[in-house]
């Protein structure tokens, strides 16, 4: 199960923060403030899925490590997981929460967009992090005997 969990969970977390990041680039670049508004209010609410996403992720690779210890690739993706959790919640929840209040109130002022690009950068990191996760969980998956047998069958 908890196979199955590990790369649904991070898949889901991965393209849950790529939405954030497009919509958020696309409306501020090409749509009314409006369209701003509503992109900034709603992603607060995506919380609900991206952070039981991540802990799932990462809950079940924390397991699965267990079983294959001293693996480089493991090690690495171990590794980046500290930086993905503090960059999320340290900067990226913060900036969600205050630039959602400052689109609801209007206010499109140098704070809002100082803050825009903190985010945005920082969010490009975790996208970053996050998509070298899962490169390094599918080379793990294609060195696992289980496929190396299907593969020979095949």
């Amino acid at each position: 199960m908890t196979k199955a969990i590990h790369p649904i969970a991070g898949t889901l977390a991965l393209v849950t923060i790529l939405t954030f990041w497009i919509s958020t680039t696309v409306s501020e670049l090409f749509s009314p403030l409006a369209t701003i508004v509503m992109v900034k209010t709603l992603i607060p609410w995506g919380f609900f899925v991206l952070i039981p996403a991540l802990m799932a992720a990462g809950g079940s690779g924390f397991t699965l490590s267990k079983k294959r210890p001293g693996n480089g690739l493991i090690d690495a993706k171990r590794k980046r997981m500290p930086f993905i959790a503090g960059n999320g919640i340290l900067i990226l929840i913060p900036a969600a929460l205050f630039l959602a209040f400052k689109a609801r109130a209007g206010e499109f002022d140098a704070a809002f967009y100082g803050v825009q690009i903190v985010e945005l950068v920082a969010g490009a990191v975790n996208i970053t992090l996050l998509g070298l996760n899962m490169r390094d969980g599918l080379r793990l998956k294609s060195r696992s005997p289980h496929l190396s047998s299907q593969r020979r069958s095949l």
